[in-house]
């Protein structure tokens, strides 16, 4: 179920060098207010999308619903001469920059000696995580068979 409130806009002067004063009132909806005015309330800006309503004829104003950026910072695996290796949620980053002066075959070289150690990089991770999971298997056991003791 919808929230929807109106949201009165303040007089709108139609023609100001007029000699009748005509006054239009505007009118708008909003959808989800309550959450919109928080948000307002808050400081942050509100996008969305303000359109006629097909069903009602009236002005509706509807926001994003626009989710945070929370995500994790990409852990860096390892930091390579010309550059470095990370691992975010769903990928690994291999990144590498080489001075253009020392010449293409030379860049070549070094393009290659950096993914050997990319790939080093990537197999030292993973026996690192077999590793510690090894360690924490084997505590966990002497744990429980010191609790049974």
């Amino acid at each position: 179920m919808e929230e929807v409130y109106v949201v009165k806009m303040a007089k709108f002067r139609h023609d100001l060098h007029s000699q009748n004063d005509k006054v239009m009132r505007k009118y708008i909806f909003v959808l989800n207010a309550i959450e919109l005015l928080k948000q307002l309330l808050n400081g942050k800006r509100v996008e969305g999308v303000l359109y006629m309503d097909e069903n009602t004829g009236l002005l509706t104003f509807k926001a994003y619903n626009r989710k945070n950026e929370n995500h994790k910072k990409d852990q860096m695996v390892k930091k390579l001469p010309w550059g470095w290796v990370k691992e975010s949620l769903e990928r690994i980053k291999v990144f590498g920059s080489f001075p253009k002066d020392v010449g293409t075959a030379h860049v070549m070289s070094l393009m290659d000696d950096h993914n050997r150690l990319a790939k080093n990089a990537m197999i030292e991770r993973e026996l690192d995580i077999i590793v510690s999971a090894s360690i924490r298997s084997r505590t966990a056991a002497l744990n429980t068979s010191r609790a049974v003791a």
